[in-house]
């Protein structure tokens, strides 16, 4: 049985944590104690707080029973409330009208007899009816009631008081009647004015922000919609209680044609719907699912079920709550409402929610290709146009040439139908990486060559349908043999030997033999082949050898001389643009980041196919983030996501959304960061890719800390730890438990924050850290200590001293990390001594520890060790062996610091207690009188 204070302790510590379900295990452990230990003080106070903890932790059903055995105990025992506690019970009435409306199995005459009490209560004390009032609204709102409108008059008339909804859920919830009305300017005229105020309730802002976004949408506001949605739903989506909230997000998806962005948020909060909070919340969300699942092809495979049949499921499962509310209400309004939600249509075609959604509708004038001259009417010279696009690498203007060719002449004479079957072959290859269809494309090319006497040509069209059969060593042996016979033969002139080398070059980059295939371009080059486009090919291919090989420098200089043959041509052709992206990746890899822009950017000038504008917008994007230039990889970035979201490809997309979350973290936009993170994160984990997706986790713990969301941070923090549960990862699953356990110390969560420490020693201890671990287990002590638990505190600090001295012997004790280690121990040491009123301990532990860090050069901490020292010697009575100690610290510490100020208010108490004011007076003046 724990005793009175440690429950008072747990209480504190639930104040503190999250609304949840930690939490509310935690207030009802509290209450079972109390209930067990008869602390009648304890048993109200927890109940209270279990009432609230239930309704904003979405299990509102357990709240009835809290609240009524409170409502009890204050009519049978009301001088056990004072002030506080009456307060909080009344303003507990609202809950109860709000929860009990939520379950059609509670007869609707109890939220009428609660909210008659309510009002008798609220009279019989002098308070206003305000909220009286405004939830009789509620009532009649609920019911379809033209009452409503009477009661919404008088809520607006009354004065507003201490037991009224705060200053952003009142106009809220007004906020919602206007809309409900279609009196949209009004809703959002009403607004600005509680926006444009600070407002500290746990539901504001996004309570009123997602009550905006329809009237947002329906005047036009569109940028503000599409704010309010993307601000509120990041404070919503964490927290069950707010279910309901979150399917009117995803109704705003479906009627602003995010239907992608809202498949997310319904694929994300389905799992919900097994534990949601109230019918009431089940209900509205299932609605607002149907409706954003019916705007999808009802094929569209989801898991094991589809668009159109988990839309039909869940359309169902909405009708079907809606009926019984109807019935226990004796309306027909609920029904009415979710077929309107259901069949909802949209407010606008097109809103984009996000920098990836504008850029998405963008897309295709961003990346459109060149425009191409006019093609040529003459056959013959058609089709040369079209071997020229191919040899310049613009596969899909010549395609296009290849057909008009086709179109022009069906029946080509010989010559020109070879040339035709050769191209046809060479486009198959590139779009399927070879294959059967390639190979026998070209064995027909070798047939027609020879039929025409071209053996040369036979054998090079051979070579290729090899080159088209899987990559294996036969297939190698069969290649070699081929280029073996075009070199030898009388007719091959330098260019053909070249080209012909340079398939051996492609088969043993296959074989990922990329040595072997460096010395097969070499062997091309050697033949010193006269075509100026076939040297720049051979440099480029040369220079992608060596970048694959990290031979950087190497790959630059070809590269260039690449670069420098396709100058020659006169006119520079978009393959150009193949060794401006080799050598960028090059120089980026060289850390000569603003050059590999600058060639980036060059490649994405000649950029004509897809693929290659991909590579060459990440890489200048990756480049700029090296090059700390985040706010410029940005555009890049975004250009590159929305491409790979229009085309379908969510992986991809989501990789590169870790590096757009990347660069808007380091260009501070840590919202669209963790936008971008988010929606990274529910891709990878959907493909299975934890490895990426762990990365991601991390960083977005990062973000969320920046923005204030600790919950968040450490609900990815600890899934990490669980995800990292083998021996190898130990070490970095303990960084994972002290980093949530040191957020979890600084919000005060002290006891939280110890269990997390204590996980984090065993991963530590497992893994052979024992800097890490001697680290996290006086943390632990300390963090005990703040939480009240004195017993355990000393025990964690007996084992942070075990651990210490079983160093002795294996470590030299001169180890400067060692050194630090055991005089921050003596400090937390004498810290717990000072919480367990061991004062002399303490000042024992702790008296040499200052000159211990000075002699390492440790002098902040060596700062903070002597005042330390200097408060045991205080509390101890001392306050003449303090004051030497406090005029050391005076006199080192910085000017204006937090040490400064806390030294010189300790001396001006020692001097006190020595009876000498004047000088005491003094320190005041000069350090404290600002």
């Amino acid at each position: 049985m724990k005793s009175e204070e440690e429950l008072w302790s747990l209480l504190r510590e639930a104040y503190h944590m999250p609304y949840g379900g930690a939490q509310i295990a935690l207030v009802e452990q509290v209450m079972q104690h109390a209930d067990a230990g008869g602390h009648d003080e304890l048993r109200l106070a927890s109940r209270l707080f279990a009432t609230t903890a239930y309704v904003h932790g979405g299990e509102p059903a357990k709240s009835f029973v809290t609240f009524s055995w409170c409502r009890a105990e204050y009519d049978a025992h009301p001088e056990r409330f004072d002030r506080e506690d009456e307060h909080t019970l009344l303003w507990h009435f609202k809950y109860m009208v709000n929860g009990l409306l939520k379950f059609p199995a509670v007869p609707l005459a109890r939220t009428h007899d609660v909210l008659d009490d309510m009002e008798r209560r609220f009279r019989a004390g002098g308070h206003s009816l305000h909220a009286v009032y405004a939830y009789r609204y509620q009532v009649a709102a609920h019911l379809g009631d033209p009452a409503a409108e009477d009661w919404y008059a008088k809520w607006n008339a009354a004065p507003r008081d201490q037991n009224s909804d705060c200053a952003g859920c009142d106009p809220g919830q007004k906020v919602d009647h206007l809309v409900s009305l279609g009196r949209d300017e009004e809703a959002v005229e009403m607004a600005q004015p509680i926006l444009a105020g600070r407002l500290t309730c746990v539901e504001q802002p996004q309570s009123i922000l997602t009550s905006l976004m329809v009237p947002y949408a329906r005047t036009g506001r569109l940028s503000e919609a599409a704010d309010a949605h993307r601000q509120a739903y990041r404070r919503l989506r964490g927290t069950i209680a707010d279910m309901q909230s979150i399917g009117e997000h995803i109704a705003f998806c479906a009627r602003t044609g995010n239907e992608t962005r809202g498949l997310e948020l319904v694929q994300r909060h389905l799992p919900w719907l097994e534990r949601s909070p109230s019918p009431h919340a089940d209900m509205w969300f299932s609605a607002s699912a149907a409706l954003l699942l019916g705007r999808l092809d009802p094929g569209l495979p989801l898991g094991d079920t589809t668009a159109g049949e988990l839309g039909g499921r869940l359309a169902a499962r909405a009708r079907d709550w809606a009926a019984k509310f109807d019935e226990r209400n004796g309306t027909s309004s609920l029904s009415g409402r979710i077929e309107a939600t259901i069949g909802a249509r949209p407010l606008v075609e097109h809103l984009p929610l996000s920098a990836v959604a504008r850029r998405r509708a963008e897309a295709p004038a961003a990346v459109a290709a060149p425009a191409e001259p006019e093609l040529p009417t003459d056959p013959a010279a058609l089709l040369d146009r079209a071997w020229q696009l191919y040899d310049e690498h613009r596969v899909d203007a010549a395609t296009a040439a290849f057909e008009r060719f086709d179109e022009l002449l069906p029946q080509p004479p010989p010559e020109l139908a070879v040339r035709r079957l050769d191209g046809r072959a060479r486009l198959i290859a590139i779009r399927d990486d070879g294959g059967p269809a390639a190979e026998a494309l070209f064995l027909e090319v070798a047939a027609a060559h020879r039929a025409l006497g071209e053996e040369l040509k036979a054998l090079a069209a051979q070579s290729r349908a090899v080159l088209s059969r899987q990559a294996d060593e036969a297939m190698l042996a069969d290649l070699v043999t081929l280029i073996e016979r075009i070199v030898a033969h009388e007719g091959a002139d330098a260019d053909l030997r070249a080209e012909a080398r340079l398939r051996a070059e492609s088969a043993l980059l296959r074989l990922e033999r990329v040595e072997e295939a460096l010395a097969a371009v070499d062997a091309a080059i050697a033949e010193r082949p006269e075509r100026p486009s076939l040297r720049a090919e051979l440099s480029a291919r040369r220079a992608r050898g060596l970048l694959v090989l990290e031979r950087y420098e190497g790959a630059v200089a070809s590269a260039d001389e690449s670069l420098e043959h396709y100058a020659a041509l006169g006119t520079t052709p978009p393959s150009a643009g193949i060794p401006s992206l080799i050598r960028a990746h090059a120089l980026g890899n060289l850390e000569r980041f603003d050059e590999a822009v600058a060639s980036f950017d060059a490649a994405l000038a000649l950029a004509a196919d897809r693929s290659f504008r991909l590579s060459a917008l990440v890489g200048r994007a990756r480049a700029r983030l090296a090059a700390d230039r985040p706010a410029d990889a940005i555009d890049d970035l975004v250009e590159a996501v929305a491409d790979h979201v229009a085309q379908g490809e969510d992986l991809p997309a989501a990789l590169l959304r870790y590096d757009l979350a990347t660069a808007y973290h380091h260009a501070g936009q840590p919202l669209d960061a963790a936008e971008a993170a988010e929606s990274a994160l529910d891709v990878l984990d959907r493909a299975g890719a934890q490895e990426q997706a762990d990365q991601t986790r991390y960083m977005l713990s990062r973000i969320y800390q920046e923005l204030g969301e600790t919950d968040l941070a450490l609900g990815l923090l600890d899934a990490l730890a669980t995800n990292l549960d083998g021996y190898d990862n130990l070490p970095t699953r303990g960084r994972m438990l002290q980093e949530a356990a040191q957020l979890l110390y600084d919000a005060d969560r002290d006891a939280q924050a110890a269990e997390r420490f204590a996980a984090a020693a065993e991963a530590f201890r497992a893994a052979g850290v024992v800097q890490a671990e001697m680290y996290v287990r006086r943390m632990r002590a300390l963090a005990l200590r703040w939480a009240g638990d004195m017993g355990g505190s000393l025990a964690a600090l007996e084992e942070a001293d075990v651990l210490s001295r079983s160093l002795d012997g294996t470590v030299d004790a001169a180890e400067p990390w060692l050194v630090w280690q055991r005089a921050m121990l003596d400090c937390d040491a004498a810290r717990v001594f000072i919480g367990a009123d061991r004062l002399d301990d303490a000042a024992r532990r702790c008296a040499g520890a200052g000159e211990v860090l000075r002699s390492i050069g440790s002098l902040g901490d060596a700062l903070d060790a002597d005042f330390l020292y200097a408060e045991a010697l205080m509390r101890l009575g001392d306050p003449a062996g303090a004051e030497p100690r406090l005029r050391s610290v005076l006199g080192a510490a910085p000017r204006g610091s937090r040490i400064e100020q806390n030294s010189a208010w300790m001396l001006a108490e020692s001097l006190e207690a020595q009876g000498r004011s004047d000088e005491a007076e003094r320190i005041r003046g000069e350090y404290l009188s600002q």
